[in-house]
């Protein structure tokens, strides 16, 4: 089964379920796919093995100047601004190209190829005799995390589990990382803007036709308005993590948070069981 922990803003908990859940679902086939991959922070709280690296490419064009005259319908039909062409020059922009390789057809003169770029990285690591931490790590400078996020959850695995990290917001992003998925979890707190941004995270769930449950994180015996919100679109709160100092404290210092408070572990099958409940997996 594969579960997306996401959330509308940053900083809401996904990493502290994530992680909490692969704990929990140890004594399983269990992948931890960290797909915040401009922040990715969940090897932070495990020992893992070492970890098996591999790049992610994309295709970008390239110009031959030899057969380039300059016409500028490459730069015109890009709608990245990749391409720019000047008296006797041409700037190609990398980082801003996004394969969509309109340029390529568009040459008459057939003066550009394709070739790949690297955009970043994705490391493996056996956290335990049977469960893994697979790392996406955007290379710095680079706007793309979508491919890297696409390769982190590409790849043909035999799990009982999967456990997706996201990236916060709700752009390309966060849509590339729950796309497929059998449930989302969307962690929030109750606060104004946790309201506001879960708001939006549960329309994009809605889009994708993914199911979605509430983890209400930091709670301090109200919701903000979240239950409310819950009502009105159809969407259990699957748990309520209680706002603890002692939690806050382990999880600054990087500390496992799972092993470190046993009531953790009561929650962590609250929440797997509402999502057996909820999903038709």
């Amino acid at each position: 089964m594969r579960i997306s922990v996401a959330g509308g803003k940053g900083g809401t908990g996904k990493t502290l379920v994530a992680v909490c859940l692969t704990e929990y679902l140890a004594g399983y086939n269990t992948f931890l796919l960290d797909a915040d991959v401009e922040e990715p922070d969940a090897g932070l709280f495990f020992y893992s093995g070492p970890e098996q690296c591999n790049e992610v490419h994309c295709l970008v064009s390239k110009i031959n100047l030899d057969k380039c005259n300059l016409c500028d319908d490459c730069a015109k039909g890009c709608q990245f601004n990749g391409l720019v062409i000047m008296p006797g020059k041409v700037l190609l922009f990398p980082e801003l190209c996004h394969s969509c390789m309109s340029c390529y057809w568009l040459c008459s003169q057939v003066a550009i190829f394709r070739q790949n770029y690297t955009v970043g990285n994705i490391g493996e690591a056996p956290l335990s005799n049977v469960s893994t931490l697979v790392t996406g790590r955007l290379k710095v400078g680079e706007a793309r995390a979508v491919p890297v996020i696409h390769a982190v959850k590409a790849k043909k695995r035999v799990a009982d589990w999967e456990i997706i990290d996201c990236p916060p917001g709700t752009s390309c992003s966060i849509i590339e990382a729950i796309k497929g998925t059998d449930y989302c979890l969307l962690v929030t707190e109750p606060t104004p803007f946790g309201r506001h941004d879960l708001a939006l995270a549960i329309e994009v769930t809605r889009l994708m036709q993914v199911p979605a449950g509430i983890v209400v994180n930091r709670w301090q015996g109200e919701d903000g308005g979240i239950d409310l919100l819950a009502n009105e679109n159809g969407i259990p709160i699957l748990a309520r993590i209680p706002y603890d100092i002692k939690l806050a404290q382990v999880y600054s210092e990087g500390q496992n948070p799972y092993r470190e408070l046993p009531w953790l572990n009561q929650l962590m099958a609250q929440i797997v069981a509402g999502v057996k409940g909820e999903s038709k997996c």
